[in-house]
């Protein structure tokens, strides 16, 4: 069957794989390790986790401390830069061009996204569907989130590509058996390729014939 027959779709994580905001998290979230667990690599441990998750794993029994963050948070997400990954906007232009559906699948919450869209009102006009953290239970590794793309996009594993960046991304688009493809924005080549099937660097250049190349053995 002709590739561009088969019903191809990409699930894109947000940060640090459509809009370049890892280093801020970063910076916001090692803030907090310090400052209410004395833990200096809190920012590495929770990448691409949920609210949720990180609040369950990190702070069981601080519940006032964990209103505090959040309202940080929000404040912080606020006052955040979005700037698109350098080529994301002209590649997914391609896919649009070849007909292939598109979803971001993120654990970011609505209340993120709304902060997005104020910065990128098009937003929404970019993909076919936004999936966010209040749309699946199980947090990344877990493959839910990208399970729940390919069924809302109507595709299969073996014509999914998925685009990630962090380690629990990676393991969660390979969990899900789509094609997986790691950005090397947030962490070093060498760390991330062990976890998908391809990596770049950023996606200028990059195409969708290009992705096709990119398959699962």
């Amino acid at each position: 069957m002709d590739n561009n027959k088969k019903n191809v779709a990409v699930l894109f994580d947000f940060d640090g794989v459509v809009v370049d905001t890892e280093t801020q998290y970063s910076v916001f979230w090692h803030r907090v390790g310090m400052d209410y667990l004395g833990m200096p690599d809190l920012e590495g441990r929770i990448k691409g986790q949920t609210l949720t998750y990180i609040y369950k794993t990190f702070f069981p029994d601080m519940t006032d401390k964990q209103a505090e963050i959040t309202a940080a948070l929000d404040r912080f997400e606020q006052e955040m830069d979005y700037p698109f990954i350098p080529g994301v906007l002209d590649f997914m232009d391609d896919l649009r061009r070849h007909g292939v559906r598109t979803a971001v699948v993120t654990s970011s919450n609505d209340k993120k996204m709304a902060a997005v869209r104020r910065v990128h009102p098009d937003l929404d006009s970019l993909f076919d569907r936004i999936l966010t953290a209040e749309m699946f239970t199980a947090s990344k590794p877990a493959p839910d989130c990208f399970l729940l793309g390919m069924q809302v996009l109507g595709s299969e594993p073996a014509d999914t590509w998925v685009f990630e960046d962090s380690f629990n991304g990676l393991q969660a688009g390979m969990a899900s058996g789509a094609n997986v493809i790691g950005l090397a924005t947030t962490n070093p080549r060498s760390t991330i390729a062990p976890l998908c099937h391809a990596v770049i660097d950023d996606f200028r250049g990059f195409t969708y014939e290009k992705m096709l190349k990119v398959k699962k053995q």
